[in-house]
C-alpha cells in the first residue's frame, strides 16, 4: 500500500493520482468538519479542503508519510472561515441543555437527560473558549491527532499544543465539577501502573 507522499508524488504528474489521497482521507475530514461545523458546512469544507490541497500540491513536504496533519490544518483554517456555523451549533446545543425536561421514573430518561445537560455544559464551555484551545481540543478528541500530528496542522510547537491542551482541559474540568484522577499527570497523560499492582 502506497504512503501519502508517494500518492502526492505521482499526482504531480499524474493528476488522476490525486483520487487516491481524496479516497483515502475525505471520509474523515468530512467527519471532522460535520462534528465542528455541521452537515451543511462540511461536505463544502472537505470539497475546498481537496480543493486547496491540490493547489498546495507542491509546497507538501514528501518527507512526511502521513497527509492527514496537513490537510487537516486545511480543513481548520477553512472551519476558521465557518465560524458563525460552528458558533450556532454549539449555542444551540448549550440552549438545549438549559431546557427542563418532564419528570419520569425510568432510569434511561433520567440517563438521558443527564447527558443532554452534560452535552450543552461541554458545548457551553468549548464556546467559551478561545478559539485556538478549542480548535487543538478538537484536533486532537475528534481527529484523532497526535500532539505532533496537531503541531503540523497547526504549524506550532509541540509545547504550545501540551499548553493549549492543558487549558482547555482544565476548562472543562472546571465546567463539569470534575476533580482530577490521582493517577493523571499533566497533559492528560496517566502515570504507568506501580509495579507491585
Amino acid at each position: 500500500m502506497s504512503t501519502d507522499n508517494d500518492i502526492i508524488r505521482r499526482s504531480r504528474d499524474s493528476p488522476e493520482a490525486f483520487g487516491e489521497l481524496y479516497d483515502r482521507h475525505a471520509s474523515i475530514i468530512y467527519r471532522y468538519a460535520a462534528r465542528r461545523a455541521g452537515d451543511f458546512v462540511a461536505e463544502d469544507v472537505t470539497s475546498e479542503t481537496f480543493l486547496v490541497a491540490w493547489e498546495q500540491l507542491e509546497s507538501y513536504d514528501l518527507a512526511r508519510d502521513d497527509a492527514r496533519p496537513w490537510l487537516f490544518g486545511i480543513t481548520t483554517n477553512l472551519l476558521r472561515r465557518h465560524h458563525r456555523a460552528e458558533a450556532k451549533v454549539l449555542k444551540t446545543a448549550a440552549r438545549a441543555s438549559s431546557r427542563e425536561a418532564m419528570a419520569d421514573d425510568t432510569d434511561r430518561i433520567a440517563d438521558q437527560v443527564d447527558a443532554a445537560v452534560a452535552a450543552g455544559r461541554i458545548a457551553k464551555t468549548l464556546k467559551g473558549m478561545a478559539a485556538i484551545d478549542r480548535e487543538t481540543l478538537l484536533l486532537y478528541a475528534w481527529a484523532d491527532l497526535t500532539y505532533e500530528g496537531i503541531a503540523l496542522a497547526m504549524e506550532v510547537p509541540v509545547g504550545t499544543v501540551r499548553s493549549r491542551l492543558n487549558r482547555a482541559r482544565r476548562a472543562l474540568r472546571t465546567q463539569l465539577n470534575l476533580t482530577l484522577d490521582e493517577t493523571e499527570k499533566d497533559h492528560g497523560r496517566l502515570a504507568a501502573a506501580p509495579r507491585n499492582a
